[in-house]
């Protein structure tokens, strides 16, 4: 299945905005996630990058940390106080930093997204215009171009026996990753409800609006919501 094309529909024309990642279509779009991986986010950042900052606007105890890899940050770029960043890493143009958030390797964030107040992303991509605005935890995951997190979001990445994570796919196949840490994958211009857990190994069409306080798994789309909510 060609995953780009059903999860990320618009992503031809935002990908050739700034930079972004290489992302092979014969190869599984959770490979980006594994560290061992030469196409993974860690060594396509430290392959890619070098140390610089480009005309931002930095606040104040702001610590950037690249004793493993380069931290990139574009121009306009805004990052308040008391924020972390840690290489290999790189922030696109116009990404907004909000106070006290958390910026773990592997983070890749391109243009005009949003990481918010005490949010944490940790070997992940943000696509063009995604926002995990307030209090969210992103691991291991992708946010396709426009998602919204509401406060308090968690894209879960590890499953409490520690056991490697499988994916369900649309037509109901389970396949194993053979990686014991993948959060979600969610599609272009998704929007999660305040609270929404999503347990590993999570994919979510696009245009998909889950309600506040739910947990959700597996494949997700709009005919699964509606069939939840009827209950």
């Amino acid at each position: 299945m060609n995953y780009l094309e059903l999860l990320f529909p618009t992503i031809l024309s935002y990908e050739m905005k700034g930079k972004f990642p290489r992302i092979k279509e014969d190869e599984d779009l959770w490979n980006i996630f594994n560290p061992d991986s030469d196409n993974s986010l860690i060594n396509q950042l430290k392959e890619t990058f070098e140390s610089l900052k480009l005309g931002i606007s930095l606040g104040k105890y702001v610590i950037i940390d690249q004793t493993e890899g380069p931290v990139y940050i574009d121009e306009n770029t805004k990052i308040d106080d008391f924020v972390r960043i840690e290489g290999p890493c790189y922030i696109g143009k116009g990404v907004k930093i909000k106070k006290g958030a958390y910026i773990r390797k592997g983070s890749w964030i391109c243009e005009d997204a949003v990481v918010g107040h005490c949010s944490e992303i940790k070997n992940s991509l943000l696509m063009t215009g995604s926002k995990a605005p307030h209090f969210n935890y992103v691991g291991d995951s992708i946010l396709g171009n426009g998602v919204n997190l509401g406060a308090g979001v968690k894209l879960s990445n590890v499953r409490n026996d520690r056991k490697k994570i499988s994916i369900i796919t649309k037509e109901g196949d389970r396949i194993r990753t053979n990686l014991k840490k993948m959060g979600s994958i969610i599609g272009d211009g998704c929007g999660l409800g305040c609270n929404v857990v999503a347990n590993p190994g999570t994919i979510i069409e696009p245009y998909t609006m889950i309600s506040p306080n739910k947990t959700v798994g597996g494949w997700v789309n709009n005919k699964i919501l509606s069939a939840n909510n009827s209950k």
